[in-house]
């Protein structure tokens, strides 16, 4: 008994604090984060393991919020305990005082959860709202391949949970049995704009669960009594995965906040006083017949880290290109000298598992299309199987990347559009992630435009404007290669290189183009022809059927220079050099709607005397039967880009 007034007293603490950061910001969500002040007290100082001075502890148990405008809350709770944070200055404990400064500029309290802005507690960037569950999966993957005892818990909205990623993560953690992944639901009732639907109501969420096979707890969320017994049938579980669903209220202990839908609205600091009188009630309210004189001492310490060597990503070497690819099984299609880049990748993937055993896949039900199926044939320990979930497995791959592992996801370049949002949400953790999309652009044909990606180049390229947090490397490099011999080195500077990266590849097999030991390196590009009068600028599937187009412009005397734009960003100042030697001109030739034109075009236009025009998809594609008819109805057939050139001219 003496310990729930010491969790209600805990829980009031933080309330206090949490109040008053939002009210001296002027901005944050207050009354989203007073509904989970029994929770975070009783998961931060009695339930959960680790160290506030070692937060990157991999053994330490870790928190996910979901729910991440609610996250005042969880700052309180770290600067209590004066948990380390990471900034311009270096690493230093959170004081009280710094509360003050959520949201400012120079705060590594950002107004919803950000471990790259200096708060280690937590793992990955949420805030848009329905994916943390997903990283928790991760994350609870790889304690389970650890064989650690590290818990993973999370905390999710009840509005939050009309998201089918949601539901995708509990059908994962299902899959996977992660009996060490504890889901809580704070059901307080209350969205932005009004009331939950009724679908989202305790009783219903529960149901679902239930339904999905978990041991699921219904308890009052701000009672730590039932908060205590049902974490500890979560300590006890090893059979089934357990859910929390916690019954809350928006708001708790302030009057104010409870009047109305109170979201999104900080009270003003001359409110908090009253704010407090109104909290110090609850609390007497809530302890009166309780025995008093407990105190919470602080999360236990977790166990200390075990050592573990793993080989070097830069430095290792890599076998030659022909025996990778004949130790991947496709010997006899090399062989025969056409090899399909979405082919050669999962031959490279194998190598890196061969290599580094903190190289994972993930692929979406179409292994033996992207061919990762080679590394799970080799590495079935290290291969997640994740259905057709794309957002659920982006997630998930954020969560084992920051666990250590390098992640490669795998699906149809045009289904990984369907996890945009994880993508951009991962590049704001910093998420060591390699995703791989596969029947790229327009040369698959027959399948039709459901199944081609035709805007993930001008995507993808758009974070490699960005630099990383090195200054000198991008956000995400991006490849994109011609053939099988490219296909296995791209794979190879994905895995040395740290932080995001995505790579598109073709269905149909194609000629090798080049060399087994040609240099390949990010941000590169090859010149495979030399020409006075235009360049060619183009990459993947395209680069062959560019030069059958250069083919048929020399017997017109038109010599044109072929560029392999394998990755982007490009190297601007060799591309200037390379244009200019080709009479000024360039014509860019993709087969989807854009993305390679605009970098190009760019580094032109800031060059200045060098003339660009773009050749993409010039309809919307529909099904054929073979890629050059495809490519025809599209007007990126090689009579049409010689057409384009003569017009150059």
């Amino acid at each position: 008994m003496s310990v729930a007034v010491a969790v209600h007293e805990k829980a009031i603490t933080l309330a206090k604090l949490a109040l008053r950061m939002t009210a001296k910001a002027g901005s944050g969500h207050p009354s989203s984060a007073l509904s989970l002040a029994h929770l975070v007290a009783h998961l931060m100082y009695r339930q959960m393991k680790f160290d506030p001075a070692d937060p990157w502890n991999p053994e330490a148990d870790r928190l996910v919020l979901s729910e991440g405008h609610a996250v005042p809350i969880i700052y309180a709770a770290w600067a209590d305990l004066g948990g380390v944070v990471r900034g311009a200055g270096g690493e230093r404990k959170l004081e009280i005082d710094d509360i003050d400064g959520l949201r400012t500029r120079d705060s590594v309290l950002d107004g919803h959860p950000n471990p790259a802005e200096g708060f280690p507690f937590f793992d990955a960037a949420t805030g848009s709202l329905g994916q943390g569950l997903s990283v928790a999966a991760g994350l609870g993957l790889a304690a389970k391949r650890d064989g650690t005892g590290r818990r993973i818990y999370c905390l999710i909205g009840d509005g939050e949970s009309r998201e089918g990623q949601i539901w995708e993560a509990v059908d994962f953690i299902a899959d996977h049995q992660l009996i060490n992944v504890c889901a809580i639901f704070n059901c307080n009732g209350q969205g932005q704009a009004a009331a939950i639907s009724y679908q989202q109501s305790a009783d219903r969420i529960a149901s679902k669960l239930e339904a999905f096979g978990y041991n699921v707890a219904i308890i009052n969320g701000h009672d730590p009594l039932e908060i205590s017994r049902a974490l500890t049938e979560f300590d006890e579980s090893h059979q089934r995965p357990v859910a929390i669903v916690a019954k809350t209220v928006k708001g708790w202990g302030v009057k104010t906040l409870l009047k109305g839908n109170w979201h999104g609205k900080p009270l003003s600091e001359d409110q908090l006083t009253d704010a407090e009188m109104s909290l110090d009630e609850h609390y007497a309210a809530a302890i009166e017949g309780l025995t008093k004189g407990g105190k919470l001492d602080g999360p236990a310490a977790p166990a200390k880290p075990k050592i573990v060597d793993l080989p070097d990503v830069e430095g290792a070497q890599w076998p030659a290109f022909a025996e990778a690819i004949e130790g991947g099984g496709l010997g006899e299609a090399l062989k025969k000298g056409k090899l399909a880049t979405r082919r050669a990748y999962g031959a490279a993937l194998k190598v890196a598992g061969d290599l580094f055993p903190q190289v994972v896949a993930l692929d979406g039900d179409v292994s033996n299309s992207t061919f990762s199926n080679i590394f799970a044939k080799y590495h079935a320990n290290r291969f997640f199987e994740c259905k057709i979930a794309e957002q659920n497995m982006v997630s998930v791959a954020v969560g084992l990347s920051a666990a250590g592992r390098i992640p490669f996801v795998n699906s149809f370049a045009k289904f990984i559009a369907r996890a945009y949002d994880q993508i951009e949400m991962a590049s704001i953790s910093r998420a060591n992630i390699k995703l791989v999309g596969s029947h790229a652009g327009i040369s698959l044909a027959a399948d039709g435009p459901s199944q081609m990606s035709l805007l993930d180049v001008a995507y993808f390229r758009a974070f490699t404007t960005v630099p990383g947090d090195d200054r000198e490397h991008p956000l995400c490099w991006v490849f994109h290669p011609a053939d099988a011999v490219a296909a296995y080195h791209c794979t190879r500077l994905m895995t040395q290189l740290r932080g995001m990266c995505y790579m598109r590849t073709h269905r149909p097999d194609v000629p090798l183009i080049y060399e087994p030991d040609t240099v390949f390196e990010p941000g590169g590009f090859h010149v495979l022809h030399a020409g006075d009068d235009l360049a060619l600028v183009t990459a993947g599937y395209m680069v062959h059927i560019v030069k059958e187009a250069a083919e048929l412009l020399a017997e017109q005397q038109i010599n044109v220079t072929i560029v392999d734009a394998y990755s982007l960003p490009l190297n601007a100042e060799r591309l200037v050099e390379t244009l200019q030697r080709s009479g000024g001109k360039a014509l860019v030739v993709e087969d989807n709607y854009g993305g390679l034109g605009g970098a190009v075009a760019e580094i032109a236009a800031a060059a200045g005397n060098l003339r660009v025009v773009t050749l993409g998809c010039r309809r919307i594609p529909k099904s054929t039967l073979t890629s050059a008819d495809e490519l025809d109805y599209c007007g990126v057939g090689p009579t049409q880009i010689v057409e384009h050139v003569r017009s150059l001219l």
